[in-house]
């Protein structure tokens, strides 16, 4: 991003990330607190250039499914639709396999739907 090189900038991001387009905003950054360069200049504002990265891929359509090369053929549950729930069915789906998300309760979305405050992301 610093380089206007956003393309590399997303790549990198998902790389480490699954959702960045809403873990960028829900975060509440307590690394940017912490941040060493605090102590002396301004801390790097990760939550921001997160945020920024994921919105800029979005809108150049740079953001698209991911299919896998082939199939396995082999089937997998996760329990567990929140955001680790979906990150691992994302993965386990890029490798090729049929991924079933399970939830228990009524509706899904885990700590999404039911742990993060309305003011934060409304949950709808």
């Amino acid at each position: 991003m610093y380089r206007n090189r956003w393309k590399d900038a997303i790549q990198r991001l998902h790389s480490t990330n699954n959702f960045p387009e809403f873990t960028g905003r829900i975060c509440p950054a307590p690394c940017e607190e912490a941040c060493v360069l605090n102590i002396n200049d301004d801390p790097v504002t990760i939550k921001n250039i997160e945020k920024s990265i994921v919105d800029y891929a979005f809108k150049e359509g740079w953001v698209t499914p991911e299919l896998p090369e082939k199939k396995t053929g082999k089937r997998v549950a996760v329990v567990g639709s929140g955001p680790a729930g979906m990150a691992c069915a994302q993965q386990l789906a890029r490798a090729g396999h049929a991924v079933t998300l399970f939830e228990r309760d009524d509706r899904i979305g885990g700590l999404l739907r039911y742990g993060i405050p309305d003011f934060k992301m409304e949950s709808t």
